[in-house]
């Protein structure tokens, strides 16, 4: 089979997955591993950490093909449900807890040392200074979601905060912000 550079149908693809054909496994690869590590990185938000479920993810398929059950859904959608129960494993390991502390305090250090920071980001120049005009609250709202790239819907749930109440907090700010230019 020359599997990285022809199309196969799911079916033949798990049957070659339930063979061990390594080929199979490049392909799945090459085909999936994109859509699966945006889901991962979603949910760990840990480049690093990140990539270790993906690869935790594919040895899992790889391992546990034979339990895949073509009945029950899609290939991709068994291959989904296990990286997103491994993302949330991971999340609850201590592991993930100090990687986090981890990137809080290199993120607080790259705040202090700004000018040498590789995050820099020069459309953002004058943004932050701007904000200061703005509520606490509403200015919590926007850093959230410009700067550290949190949606609305990701910002109700995390702070408990009703999705009407952030929507209406953020069209406020942006008319707001919208006078200054």
């Amino acid at each position: 089979m020359e599997a990285t550079s022809s199309v196969i149908s799911e079916l033949e693809l798990v049957n070659l997955l339930k063979k061990k054909d390594r080929k199979a496994l490049e392909y799945l690869y090459d085909n999936y591993s994109s859509a699966i590590y945006g889901i991962i990185y979603k949910i760990i938000r840990v480049e690093d950490l990140a990539e270790e479920v993906l690869q935790d993810s594919f040895l899992r398929f790889w391992n546990k093909i034979e339990d895949y059950n073509p009945e029950k859904g899609r290939l991709f959608t068994w291959m989904l449900n296990i990286a997103r129960n491994l993302s949330i494993d991971k999340l609850r390991s201590a592991d993930y807890k100090s990687q986090a502390r981890s990137e809080d305090i290199l993120q607080d250090s790259s705040k202090a040392n700004f000018e040498f920071s590789d995050k820099f980001k020069p459309d953002h120049i004058g943004v932050k200074d701007m904000l200061e005009i703005l509520k606490p609250d509403q200015k919590r709202l926007m850093e959230l979601m410009y700067f550290k790239g949190y949606t609305q819907s990701e910002i109700s749930e995390e702070f408990n905060i009703p999705l009407g109440t952030v929507k209406t907090k953020v069209r406020t700010a942006m008319m707001v912000l919208r006078k200054l230019f």
